[in-house]
């Protein structure tokens, strides 16, 4: 299904090649045609008593073939796509790369070539990716499939059994084929288990079936049938679990197979298996689409354009500007220091001080103990932590792999607060506080530029 397949074609190899791919096609389509002759006809038509139950089991049986077929078709017959032509590098730019001098040039070559476009990863030296073969830049999540002969957005990996690559456009469509096969394996498994059970029962044998004993009544070839659709089912449905299961997983952490084995390497933050994850619930939404309508069936509805992709790093940094949206994209998730503006840190407590200095106001409210619980104050800084904030260097502090805490604070007793004209009977307290980052200096912390918590370094 590559987009080079009509040249390989044209050579009887290429030609032979391309017919033998289709080979484990064949053999699922003949299994599942089989699978109906035995459950329509062996088990429901000329096994079946109950004819209310056969009209049930037949419902439910078309409905799960229907699902899982519709799912297995597009699958196959999804194209993996072409890519355009502001991604294609021209033949000169080729050219010069081919005959760079050194890595180095070849890297400014392509980052160069790249500027303008989406792209985030990286190779281990930090250039951009290039495929040789298709002479492209790789966009994120693509990967050159040499069974497809292309470049491949999103490729998770070239699956034998569908004959095509698991992509960017498919991959919804491959995990509810996984999903429905798995239901069409486990149906005709539990409702073939009666009469796989009877047929082991011991019972007068004659030409026409078992005897009149409660045995499996069925002809000679039925009974078989019945049987070793009991035992594929079983042994489809075993290995089927595993494999789903695994998808699911991928799924749930927006990770695709090439990358559980190798991580992708971005451009700010290295190699990162999570890169991509942004919470179980947008991670599902991004393969399965936003509208739950389209969850179940097989129509496209992923996110997305397939070139550029939304990274964890995006997401925490739309958490720091606003905490809603990351709880709308991430799902449920615990409370933490992140899920809201930066926490700030309680460094000083001091009685308050009337006299006049020559300090910034200060943004934070306090309470006073000796007003009401709910009336609020807004006072200068007093001159007590300045001065204990100049015996301690917190640039120091963070240099020999400290942090500020409640030790550099002062914190005047009820006792110094009376001596110190503050109010014998609770005089108003001024709360100082400090953000997360280190102090420079002995600068206030309001006066020091604050990135979001999150953020990388750039």
């Amino acid at each position: 299904m590559g987009n080079d397949d009509h040249r390989r074609r044209k050579t009887p190899c290429g030609f032979c090649m391309a017919v033998f791919k289709w080979i484990p096609v064949l053999f699922i389509s003949a299994v599942i045609a089989w699978s109906y002759y035995a459950y329509v006809v062996e088990l429901c038509f000329r096994t079946s008593q109950n004819s209310i139950g056969m009209i049930f089991m037949l419902l439910f049986y078309h409905l799960f073939l229907t699902l899982f077929m519709w799912s297995y078709w597009r699958t196959i017959m999804t194209s993996v796509g072409r890519m355009p032509d502001q991604w294609r590098i021209p033949d000169e730019e080729v050219t010069r790369l081919f005959r760079a001098d050194s890595p180095d040039t070849q890297k400014r070559i392509l980052n160069n070539f790249a500027r303008d476009l989406p792209v985030t990863n990286r190779t281990m030296n930090g250039s951009v990716r290039f495929c040789e073969k298709c002479k492209i830049i790789k966009p994120d999540r693509a990967h050159h499939c040499s069974v497809c002969s292309c470049c491949v957005l999103k490729m998770d990996h070239h699956c034998p059994w569908v004959n095509n690559c698991v992509n960017f456009y498919n991959y919804k469509y491959f995990v509810l084929f996984l999903g429905y096969a798995l239901v069409y394996c486990l149906y005709v498994a539990f409702t073939t288990l009666h009469d796989f059970v009877e047929f082991w029962k011991v019972g007068a044998y004659n030409n026409n079936g078992y005897s009149a004993q409660g045995q499996l009544n069925a002809s000679g070839m039925g009974r078989f049938h019945i049987l070793f659709l009991f035992f594929i089912a079983i042994m489809f449905a075993i290995s089927l679990v595993s494999l789903f299961g695994y998808h699911i997983y991928l799924v749930l952490v927006n990770r695709t197979t090439l990358e559980s084995f190798r991580a992708p390497i971005f451009r700010v933050g290295g190699p990162d298996k999570n890169g991509y994850n942004l919470g179980r619930y947008a991670n599902f939404c991004e393969v399965f689409g936003d509208d739950w309508q389209y969850w179940f069936l097989p129509v496209f509805s992923s996110r997305g354009d397939g070139f550029s992709y939304p990274t964890s790093s995006d997401q925490s940094r739309v958490t720091t500007t606003s905490p809603v949206q990351r709880y709308d994209a991430m799902g449920d998730t615990a409370t933490s220091r992140l899920d809201g503006n930066p926490t700030d840190k309680l460094i000083g407590a001091s009685p308050l001080d009337t006299t006049n200095h020559h300090h910034n106001q200060s943004p934070h409210q306090v309470r006073s103990t000796s007003v009401q619980p709910n009336q609020q104050l807004q006072v200068p800084p007093s001159p007590y932590l300045d001065e204990r904030l100049e015996q301690v260097d917190p640039v120091d502090q963070v240099a020999n792999g400290q942090s500020l805490s409640c030790s550099t604070a002062v914190v005047k007793s009820s006792q110094q607060a009376e001596n110190g004209g503050g109010g014998a009977n609770g005089a108003a307290v001024y709360i100082d506080m400090v953000g997360d980052h280190p102090l420079a200096g002995t600068h206030s912390a309001k006066d020091q530029p604050r990135s979001p918590n999150g953020d990388l370094p750039v």
